[in-house]
């Protein structure tokens, strides 16, 4: 294996990682029984407002660590069918 190809791995794990980490941290968009038990109603102009621009955010990240997942997995296997 070469430097190259350790670093890729390495950057593949580290993408799963934040995609796994990021899609935890959002909240989800379910309505009903258990957004009632766990506290779903903040009406609160700021609360709102606060959420949308967090969820965003963190939407964001998920498509931009997925995107990055992508290109690195496709590098590997182009490097790996080179090298063969």
């Amino acid at each position: 294996m070469s430097g190259i190809e350790i670093a890729a791995g390495f950057l593949l794990i580290v993408a799963s990682l934040v995609i796994i980490l990021i899609v935890l941290i959002q909240e989800s968009k379910e309505q009903g029984l258990t957004s009632a038990i766990g506290g779903g109603a903040n009406d609160s102009f700021y609360g709102k407002n606060s959420g949308r621009t967090r969820d965003a955010k963190l939407s964001k990240f998920t498509k931009v660590a997925a995107i990055i997942f992508f290109v690195v997995t496709l590098v590997v296997n182009v490097l790996a069918a080179i090298n063969k």
